[in-house]
């Protein structure tokens, strides 16, 4: 069996079980017999209340989410040769969830605010790399200062907004700002999402391993470097929009992943970007499932326990790169 094979099956196995811990454990646990009974349709009407109805749609949701971001994450680092680009730390997730806002602000539907989202995002990624690049070349300290400035401005015109917003809406904002899983929405329009990003960018994985090289070197061995490098902004926009409509700005999935993958796994994109969509997805599943249990019966946001990992984590990169 090929090593690639072997490693998704492998984490395809861990997100599963991860999943069937997720929709067992809460207040009222669900034995794995009770459990069982309910997917095949039967169970007890407290059991099926609480797995179809509460439970399955939000690891669902929390799966795609993960998925997203991690995978975004992946794209961003090989393009950039930087293991700190994140869509959280480069602002790419402050402007979309200031499109999604925006959007609530003024009532608009469910597709209006995805489209924001993407809008912000989109922008985002336009000023982050555009700044950052100026009349020279890109460098990660150029990179990541420019990131965090407008990950800045973006935070200021977020608090703009909840000041002037409705009083009753800014307790729900907050929480969905923070990353929150709770009123997650049907999770299938996300689970498309990664499928569908997925299965884009497993065949780009042998260009993104020349790119990371440098564009000159891919250049020379025939890589349409520039296409190539407006579609990863554009795909990291979308994926990062999905993730943030979905369940607002949770941080450092996407600089977490990718680093951990890389280090067990090597720096193969064709591994590594379907890996980063399975490890993701049983990340942010695992972390809301501490947050939903951690100090039940009140609920943290997700966000809150990503960002007990993530800083760590990207404190631990940032002292490695000097």
């Amino acid at each position: 069996m090929p090593r690639l094979l072997r490693v998704l099956l492998l984490l395809a196995g861990i997100a599963v079980a991860a999943m069937v811990l997720a929709v067992a454990v809460g207040s009222v646990r669900v034995p794995l017999a009770g459990l069982w009974a309910v997917l095949l349709g039967e169970g007890e009407p407290l059991h099926r209340a609480l797995v179809l109805e509460l439970r399955l749609p939000r690891v669902l949701a929390a799966f795609a989410t993960g998925g997203l971001l991690a995978v975004a994450g992946a794209l961003m680092q090989v393009l950039l040769r930087n293991p700190l680009a994140d869509p959280y730390v480069l602002g790419l997730s402050g402007g979309a969830a200031v499109g999604a806002l925006g959007a609530m602000l003024m009532g608009l539907g469910a597709a209006a605010i995805s489209g924001s989202a993407f809008a912000g995002a989109l922008l985002s990624t336009v000023m982050v790399f555009g700044l950052a690049h100026g009349t020279g070349s890109w460098t990660p300290t150029r990179l990541l200062l420019t990131g965090v400035v407008v990950a800045a401005g973006w935070g200021a015109v977020t608090t703009f907004m909840l000041v002037i917003g409705p009083t009753e809406r800014i307790p729900g904002m907050l929480y969905w700002l923070m990353g929150d899983l709770a009123y997650a929405r049907s999770p299938w329009l996300a689970l498309l999402a990664l499928a569908i990003a997925a299965a884009m960018v497993v065949p780009l994985g042998r260009s993104l391993n020349v790119l990371a090289r440098g564009p000159l070197q891919a250049a020379t061995l025939g890589v349409a470097v520039r296409p190539l490098e407006w579609s990863v902004y554009v795909a990291a926009s979308l994926l990062t929009a999905a993730a943030v409509t979905t369940a607002g700005t949770v941080g450092f999935v996407g600089l977490i992943v990718p680093h951990m993958l890389r280090l067990l796994f090597g720096s193969d994109q064709r591994l590594i970007l379907p890996a980063s969509a399975l490890a993701g997805g049983t990340l942010l599943v695992l972390a809301d499932t501490l947050a939903r249990t951690l100090v039940a019966p009140e609920q943290l946001p997700v966000g809150v326990i990503t960002a007990l990992l993530g800083v760590p984590t990207f404190l631990f990169l940032l002292y490695r790169s000097r």
